[in-house]
Parts: structure tokens; C-alpha cells; sequence
């Protein structure tokens, strides 16, 4: 095959990607306006998303793959434990302090050892 034909399928693929992604994005921006967030649909995917994301934030501390897996279990859950006590220490703006004490922590850990 040519090879001038095979970088313009390159594109052409780049391309058709793009416009299913945004195409996508247009319409869940059109409908978004029509979505009633207090009813119980809405309520069941977040609780869906949520539970999702919990799922995998436990599968990760617990059953890590690559580079975290170095890190003893006992670390890892001490640190989640840790971050999660200066969550709840602060009423407000409790996120991003616990975010870094637990990244700069970790990261203390792989530079020491």
C-alpha cells in the first residue's frame, strides 16, 4: 500500500474520531439543559458514579499494579488514612490539603527508599 494513503488514513481516523467524541459532547450539551437533577434517575447514576469510583480508588490502594505495588500495604492504607483525617480536620477547603498530604507523602517514600 501506498504510504501517502496510509498517512491519510492516519487523518482520516483522527479525524472521524474527533467528530464522534465532540459530537457526543454537543448533544449531552443540548439535552443537559432538559435534565432534572432532583429526580431519581439522576440521583441513581450519581450514587452509580460514585460507587464506581470508590470501587476503584480501594482496588488501587489494595491490589495496585506497577510502581505503586512496590509500596508495602500497610504504607499505602496508613497514608489513605492519614489523608483522610486531614480531610475531615477542616470544615472547609479539606480536598487539596489532603490530595498533597497524601502525594507528598508517597512521594517522600519513593525518594527515601
Amino acid at each position: 500500500m501506498n504510504t501517502a494513503l496510509q498517512g491519510w488514513g492516519i487523518w482520516l481516523a483522527l479525524a472521524g474520531a474527533c467528530i464522534g467524541t465532540y459530537l457526543c459532547r454537543a448533544i449531552g450539551v443540548l439535552l443537559s439543559g432538559k435534565i432534572n437533577q432532583e429526580s431519581e434517575i439522576f440521583r441513581w447514576i450519581s450514587a452509580i458514579t460514585y460507587a464506581m469510583v470508590a470501587a476503584l480508588t480501594v482496588r488501587m490502594i489494595i491490589l495496585p499494579l506497577g510502581l505503586l505495588a512496590t509500596v508495602p500495604v500497610y504504607l499505602r492504607i496508613g497514608l489513605c488514612l492519614l489523608s483522610f483525617a486531614v480531610m475531615i480536620s477542616s470544615p472547609q477547603r479539606r480536598l487539596v490539603p489532603a490530595l498533597l498530604t497524601g502525594t507528598l507523602l508517597l512521594m517522600t517514600y519513593g525518594l527515601i527508599v
